[in-house]
């Protein structure tokens, strides 16, 4: 059984060229690890790159319709679907994407058990406010992903989780990356230094703009996907999606946009930091020698 290799590194920092580069001397197929590259005619502003791929075989892109809500969930259940496909094949398996949440528990083999619909907890917990359902889930665990707490229908699916957790401790166990078995891996990081990464996110932001991205946003709002659900999947659908509706002038969209890109980052870095601490160990790669690298 051929080990992962894994690439990642902050936003646009050049983990797609690497990952090809790697497939290529490996005879490897990619798996996405990015949250928003799954939906379909979300391209531009998901910075997809599928021209970079060229011949090489990908997987979790372009598996969902824009206005779905893809999880953790769903992402390890594709994951270890593509995984034992490609590993069938006896092709190398390449895990490439910045979303740290799925890169995360991908390589820590956490398994989410699927939770069914708890009837009576929802018409118990339906009456009540978003405050007041994010003091029952904190009562549950600590609350280090506030997307669980962003509106009251994915609350009260966090609870509804786990209250199951609480009635199936084997369950729980399952889910807990302390239980969980590992997938052996090499993980290899980008190493770009903070005034290339700014200098590159700004070009790029650019370069989409001219390339139809706003385009691309009107577009999916003229299928009659809400604008809530664009603004849900943030960063660039968010604010195009308020200048498209009128809430901000161009010249706004586009310099908040930057400064949120900027900022994502930043907290993807913070991410990979807190990884380290738990006990991943990265290779480093320079952004200057994806063009080199040999593995």
């Amino acid at each position: 059984m051929k080990e992962l290799i894994a690439v990642t590194g902050p936003t646009a920092s050049g983990k797609t060229a690497l990952a090809v580069r790697i497939a290529r001397q490996t005879d490897g197929e990619i798996i996405s690890a990015d949250s928003r590259q799954v939906y379909r005619r979300m391209d531009i502003g998901t910075g997809k790159d599928l021209d970079e791929y060229g011949d090489i075989p990908y997987h979790l892109i372009d598996i969902c319709e824009p206005g779905t809500k893809y999880n953790l969930h769903r992402f390890l259940k594709d994951f270890h679907t593509a995984l034992s496909d490609i590993r069938s094949r006896g092709k190398q398996p390449i895990l490439c994407g910045g979303t740290g949440l799925y890169l995360e528990n991908a390589l820590s083999g956490v398994r989410l058990p699927d939770v069914p619909e708890n009837t009576e907890l929802r018409k118990r917990l339906e009456p009540l406010s978003l405050p007041e359902l994010t003091e029952i889930l904190s009562g549950y665990k600590t609350l280090h992903n506030t997307t669980d707490v962003d509106s009251c229908k994915r609350a009260i699916r966090a609870i509804e989780i786990e209250e199951f957790y609480r009635l199936h401790p084997e369950a729980a166990s399952s889910a807990s990356r302390a239980e969980a078995q590992p997938v052996p891996h090499s993980l290899y990081l980008i190493d770009i230094s903070r005034e290339l990464r700014r200098q590159r996110i700004s070009e790029r932001l650019e370069a989409r703009l001219k390339a139809g991205m706003t385009d691309e946003i009107k577009g999916l709002l003229e299928e009659g996907i809400p604008a809530e659900d664009l603004i849900y999947y943030g960063l660039e659908y968010k604010y195009v999606t308020l200048y498209l509706t009128g809430a901000l002038s161009y010249e706004e969209m586009k310099s908040r946009l930057e400064i949120e890109i900027h900022k994502f980052a930043k907290r993807q870095m913070t991410w990979f930091r807190g990884m380290e601490r738990r006990g991943f160990t990265f290779s480093k790669v320079k952004f200057e020698e994806i063009g080199d690298f040999t593995i």
